[in-house]
């Protein structure tokens, strides 16, 4: 069996103690590519560093191993992956030839032509994307010290960005499974486009997430005053957000963004371009280990 072992910068190769096993040729690689033609790949550390590995993975259909050792783990956990035991013992189970993969959707992002990014270029994730002040808060976590970020960089940026953060008019055109368009548009704090249910550290944006439904859910946050923001911003970590009445949610195959100036795009926690874009779904185009 060959297998890449994807380290993020902070995993030391101590971690890969109990994963190797004899029969297992294990190529340490700074990224998978879908010419290594690996049986399956194991990804140490967090949702950001499974984002950068979702293009090859979705290419080379490689089965891909969740290790949850980075600052936000709400993909393994959405697997059922809560710490690095379970992971070893989903990758036991794997070797022994148990049949414990599972196929998932992943989400396709692709600017529009008119944006600054080129047309041809789609990028993926498999949590939850967003813009607005979800990206601000993402773009002042990303900039804290990484142990900071591993023990509520998320939540700790929410205060600052909502003090500083000035909406603007998100347009967004969802199409139902029929086709049929509905338009979402105002000034809004954010919108947030789900393939699984949480981020940011167990905030649950869009708790009737599945992670093989073919759907996203779309949750758009309309102006809200930023001390009623502040106080219910607890909420999201239940999912009853979702009852306030500024907040809309949608269940979509596919959709379109678009802003009165570019926003930027934030998916996994990391960035990825700027409005406007279409998201739509890949279908079960992912191969992940679960327990």
């Amino acid at each position: 069996m060959r297998v890449a072992a994807i380290l993020s910068p902070a995993v030391h190769l101590r971690e890969l103690r109990g994963f190797r096993a004899p029969g297992v040729d294990m190529l340490i690689a700074p990224a998978l590519r879908p010419s290594d033609q690996v049986d399956a790949a194991l990804v140490f550390g967090g949702d950001g560093s499974v984002h950068r590995q979702l293009a090859a993975a979705v290419q080379s259909q490689a089965p891909l191993l969740c290790v949850p050792t980075g600052s936000g783990n709400d993909f393994a956990h959405a697997l059922g992956l809560h710490t690095r035991k379970d992971a070893l013992a989903a990758w036991g189970k794997f070797r022994r030839g148990a049949n414990n993969i599972r196929q998932i959707d992943v989400a396709r992002i692709a600017p529009h032509a008119d944006n600054q990014q080129p047309a041809s270029d789609d990028f993926y994730y498999c949590c939850i994307a967003g813009v607005g002040l979800d990206s601000e808060v993402n773009r002042r976590a990303n900039a804290m010290p990484a142990w900071l970020r591993g023990h509520g960089g998320y939540t700790l940026a929410v205060p600052s960005a909502v003090w500083s953060f000035r909406p603007q008019t998100i347009t967004l055109e969802i199409f139902d499974q029929a086709g049929k368009p509905e338009r979402l548009s105002g000034p809004a704090m954010l919108a947030a486009f789900a393939n699984a249910p949480s981020y940011g550290h167990g905030m649950r944006m869009a708790p009737r997430a599945q992670l093989d439904d073919g759907l996203l859910d779309v949750c758009f946050v309309r102006r809200a005053g930023k001390l009623r923001l502040l106080r219910l911003f607890p909420k999201v970590f239940s999912g009853a957000h979702l009852d306030l009445p500024e907040v809309e949610y949608r269940r979509v195959p596919r959709l379109r963004v678009e802003a009165e100036s570019p926003l930027e795009i934030y998916g996994d926690g990391e960035f990825i371009c700027r409005t406007p874009v279409e998201i739509t779904v890949r279908p079960r185009a992912l191969r992940v280990i679960i327990p």
